[in-house]
């Protein structure tokens, strides 16, 4: 984990006041048990914004206690309000009880896509040899 409390900080509540990333809290007896970061996304398909879920995350002890439904379920709601099309996440083919629990909220896995990504020293070369 390389991100930091100003990491978060920076694109949640951003010194220009455009934040760019979102979060939802769960809390228990005034005690944060889970978060859910997020962000818009944008599909050609449709012509209209959705919403990425980027990290959904519930304390071990509170899980089974609804708290991990309540917040994709907020977002799925923030979605309806604002005529977002999609509400989009991406979860380890091997984290099977994320699989199951993403199932059981009527989630449907998107096989025919791939993920890819460039990152770190791979991102950095990629960058370099695209300038003019």
């Amino acid at each position: 984990m390389e991100a930091t409390e100003a990491d978060f900080a920076a694109v949640m509540f951003p010194d220009d006041g455009h934040a760019n990333t979102f979060g939802l809290v769960a809390e228990a007896g005034g005690e944060v048990i889970g978060i859910a970061i997020w962000f818009h996304s944008f599909s050609t398909w449709t012509g209209r914004n959705g919403i990425w879920l980027e990290d959904l995350f519930v304390l071990p002890e509170h899980r089974g206690s609804g708290a991990g439904k309540a917040l994709p379920g907020r977002l799925a709601q923030i979605c309806q309000e604002r005529g977002l099309t999609r509400l989009e996440w991406c979860v380890l083919k091997w984290n099977t009880p994320s699989i199951g629990f993403y199932e059981s909220l009527g989630a449907k896995p998107q096989d025919e896509w791939e993920t890819y990504r460039l990152d770190g020293q791979a991102l950095t070369d990629f960058a370099d040899s695209s300038r003019g």
